[in-house]
């Protein structure tokens, strides 16, 4: 294949079990405050004591034991509980500059994955169990990701669903910057992470798939959850995703690097012109107006959950 080596069904079925998974446990972690709680805040202390020093600390030579994937589960985390003090502490709900937080939290996200970009692009070979190979797509998938931080909008129109789950709902995230974000995402993975590649796909359609169908406007929340519970089972059992019966490697093809890198760039230029389109024809101001407010999309999001 192009991008990976051949796929067993047993990969395939594994594959299916991780998207179903993170789909089903997402909802299970959105559906009260009860269960945000245990999974994000209780599991991982225990996991932090008991667990994740055996699997994934630094003296275990296993492809987690490193600074990013630490970072990324703990900054997904962080996400979480801000997450979950916006939708249940009316306090804070109040506090309309607390609003900002998860945004802000998601273009850290971004901003770590585009400083890894620009580190692997210096390395080469196999360090802590992971196979690198830097190159020029990861300069071309750096630029992807900035540009796709810089065309989020609408920081200022969230809002916080009325019915029983509290969802966290960002109306102006519109369709093709999810799909941006996933391009982005993808090729970031697969250059930086490559032969976890196959399976963070699987976690990227997670947040993407309820984002379309469950619960509309929520991707951000979903984004957060499924990272993080997706994050949290790679420190557990990492050795799953690069050795056994089970992992599927990249083919380590230099036509593929630049293939995916390409593609999320090209998009998220396209997302890019669109937005300053936009806000020229519509005389917006990126810092703090909605963008999309007149779509049909967005008014949909918006009038279904105040």
């Amino acid at each position: 294949m192009f991008l990976f080596e051949s796929i067993s069904l047993g990969s395939w079925i594994a594959w299916v079990i991780i998207l179903a998974g993170l789909i089903l446990f997402n909802e299970i972690t959105r559906y009260n405050k009860q269960t945000g709680i245990a999974f994000f805040i209780i599991l991982p202390i225990l996991l932090s004591i008991l667990v994740w020093p055996k699997t994934s600390g630094t003296d275990t030579g296993a492809q987690t034991a490193n600074w990013f994937a630490w970072v990324k589960t703990y900054s997904a985390l962080i996400g979480c509980w801000i997450g979950l003090t916006m939708r249940f502490s009316k306090k804070m709900q109040s506090k309309k500059w607390f609003y900002v937080f998860p945004p802000a939290i998601l273009g850290i996200n971004i901003l770590e994955a585009v400083a890894r970009e620009i580190e692997v692009m210096g390395m080469n070979g196999v360090i802590d169990d992971m196979f690198y190979m830097g190159g020029p797509w990861n300069a071309m998938n750096a630029a992807a990701g900035i540009i796709n931080l810089l065309t989020m909008s609408g920081w200022f129109s969230i809002i916080i669903s009325k019915d029983k789950s509290r969802d966290f709902i960002w109306p102006d995230m519109m369709w093709f910057w999810i799909i941006a974000y996933d391009l982005w995402n993808f090729a970031y993975v697969y250059n930086c992470l490559t032969d976890r590649a196959f399976y963070s796909a699987a976690l990227l359609l997670s947040c993407t798939i309820p984002a379309f169908t469950i619960k509309k406007g929520a991707w951000a929340q979903h984004r957060v959850h499924t990272l993080a519970l997706y994050m949290m089972l790679m420190l557990t059992i990492p050795n799953f995703f690069v050795k056994g019966d089970y992992a599927v490697a990249s083919t380590h093809s230099t036509a593929a690097y630049y293939t995916v890198s390409i593609l999320a760039l090209v998009f998220n230029i396209g997302v890019g012109i669109y937005q300053v389109r936009t806000i020229i024809k519509k005389k917006k101001n990126p810092l703090k107006d909605d963008l999309y407010d007149d779509t049909k999309a967005y008014q949909e999001i918006r009038n279904a959950n105040i």
